[in-house]
C-alpha cells in the first residue's frame, strides 16, 4: 500500500474513534483552551486548584493511577525548569501541556493532558518521569540545563499548508508502527532528514536512519490511541505503552550488525507523545514517559487496547 492511501485508510479509522471520545467544549476555541491551560500551569505551580477553572468532579490521574484530586506531585512540585509548550484541540475540548518541573531539587518532565467542558477543566491526566521513576535499559532522561524545546513545534502552519486532522493522526498511528516490532520499514509515515525527537527532555537527531536499521526490533507492542490533534500547529499527541516481552535475545540491524536485546524480563513504557508534521512528514517528537508495571493499562482507556492503525 502507497503512503497517501496507507495515511487516508488510517485517518479515516482514528478519526471515528476520536470522534466517539469528544464531547466538545461550547464556545471555547483555541485561545479559550490555551488560556485555561496557562491558568492550570499557574495553579499547579502554586499548589493552589482554586487558580484553575477545575470542576467540583474533576476525574484525576497520575502515571495511570487513578487518584483524589489533588494529590500526587500537586503536593511537591516547585517550581519549572524551562520552556513549557501547550497545545489544544477544540474539536475534542483538549489542552496538552509538556513542561520540565522540579520537586525541590528533583528534576523531571511532565505531560499534561485536560480535557475542558463548558470551560471547566473535568478530566486531567498527568505523565511525570524522573529519574527516580526510571529504571530498566538504558533510559533517556535530560538535566533541564540541557533542555532546549524546538522552535519548530510551537510554529502554526498557514491554512493552504495544512494536511487534514485524519492524516495527522495517521502519521501518529505509522510512527508506532514502525516502532512496533522495528524491521527496518518506514510504515504509514516519514520523517525529515532534520527531524528530532526529544524523550524525557533528551535530544535524538536519527530518528528515520534509527527505524531504518531496525534498531528497536524488541519493542513487542506498541499500544496507542490518540488523544488530541492541533491542527493549527499540524500536531498529533497520543498516550500510550511500549511493551517488551524479554523474550528477544540476539537480533541483526539491516546491515547485519548482531545487537543483542536489553530487555530480559517483562517491561513496559508508559507515554504521552506528540508528533510534529511539516510539508508532508514528521519533523519534531517530543515524549514523556515512564516505567510502569508490565501490560498496565490506561484508566482512560474504553474497550480493547489498539496496537495496530488498522
Amino acid at each position: 500500500m502507497d503512503l497517501t492511501r496507507s495515511l487516508a485508510t488510517c485517518g479515516m479509522f482514528v478519526l471515528a474513534s476520536a470522534t466517539q471520545l469528544s464531547a466538545q467544549s461550547p464556545g471555547c476555541d483555541t485561545v479559550c483552551l490555551e488560556e485555561i491551560g496557562d491558568q492550570y500551569r499557574a495553579a499547579y505551580l502554586a499548589r493552589d486548584p482554586k487558580q484553575a477553572p477545575i470542576s467540583d468532579s474533576v476525574r484525576y490521574t497520575e502515571n495511570n493511577v487513578e487518584m483524589p484530586f489533588p494529590e500526587g506531585t500537586w503536593d511537591t512540585v516547585t517550581a519549572e525548569g524551562g520552556p513549557a509548550l501547550t497545545l489544544s484541540d477544540p474539536v475534542l475540548g483538549s489542552v496538552a501541556i509538556f513542561t520540565p518541573i522540579k520537586q525541590r531539587e528533583i528534576e523531571g518532565y511532565l505531560a499534561v493532558r485536560l480535557k475542558v467542558e463548558n470551560r471547566q477543566i473535568t478530566e486531567i491526566e498527568h505523565i511525570v518521569s524522573t529519574k527516580r521513576t526510571l529504571s530498566g535499559p538504558t533510559t533517556p532522561i535530560e538535566d533541564h540545563a540541557k533542555y532546549v524545546l524546538d522552535p519548530i513545534i510551537a510554529q502554526v502552519a498557514p491554512p493552504n499548508e495544512r494536511v487534514s486532522r485524519d492524516k495527522l493522526i495517521a502519521h501518529a498511528h505509522g510512527y508506532f508502527d514502525t516502532l512496533q516490532k522495528n524491521d527496518g520499514q518506514i510504515k504509514g509515515t516519514c520523517f525529515h532528514d532534520y527531524a528530532i525527537r526529544r524523550e524525557n527532555g533528551r535530544l535524538f537527531t536519527d530518528i528515520g536512519p534509527a527505524f531504518g536499521a531496525g534498531r528497536y526490533a524488541f519493542n513487542d507492542r506498541v499500544r496507542r490511541e490518540i488523544v488530541l490533534v492541533d491542527e493549527a500547529r499540524q500536531i498529533a499527541m497520543a498516550r500510550g505503552f511500549i511493551d517488551h516481552k524479554g523474550v528477544l535475545d540476539e537480533y541483526k540491524l539491516t546491515d547485519g550488525t548482531n545487537r543483542r536485546s536489553g530487555f530480559r524480563e517483562p517491561q513496559t513504557w508508559a507515554f504521552l507523545e506528540m508528533f510534529k508534521v511539516k510539508d508532508g512528514c514528521i519533523a519534531s517528537v517530543v515524549a514523556t514517559f515512564y516505567q510502569s508495571s508490565y501490560f498496565q493499562r490506561s484508566p482512560w482507556t474504553v474497550g480493547p487496547d489498539r496496537t495496530s492503525a488498522q
